[in-house]
């Protein structure tokens, strides 16, 4: 297991890992509340990256993690996640609703 300090590091060697081998990589999260630790992990049983973090802020960078690893999943590996980003994203594509009932 390697703990890898910084979270862009931690996000492209995961994305090759998974882009090696999509069939056997897996992506766990884990947190503890009562340490308030988050780490996710990253793995293809040969090796394994792990990142570790107690910030509250790298929420949203886990977020667009997941954002990355739904997208790779869903258009193949081979897909180009240049576009892919978190909340924002998704945000813009919701559909505005009227007020009040439809008569």
């Amino acid at each position: 297991m390697v703990y890898v300090d910084s979270w862009d590091e931690f996000v492209e060697r995961s994305v090759q890992l998974f882009r090696a081998d999509p069939s056997s990589t897996r992506y766990v999260m884990k947190y503890r509340h009562c340490d308030g630790k988050l780490v996710l992990k990253v793995t293809d049983d040969r090796e394994c990256l792990k990142f570790k973090t107690d910030q509250a802020q790298d929420a949203k960078k886990m977020e667009k993690l997941n954002n990355i690893f739904f997208a790779l999943m869903t258009r193949g590996p081979d897909a180009d996640i240049s576009e892919v980003s978190g909340k924002e994203q998704t945000e813009q594509h919701q559909s505005k609703k009227g007020r009040g009932r439809r008569q």
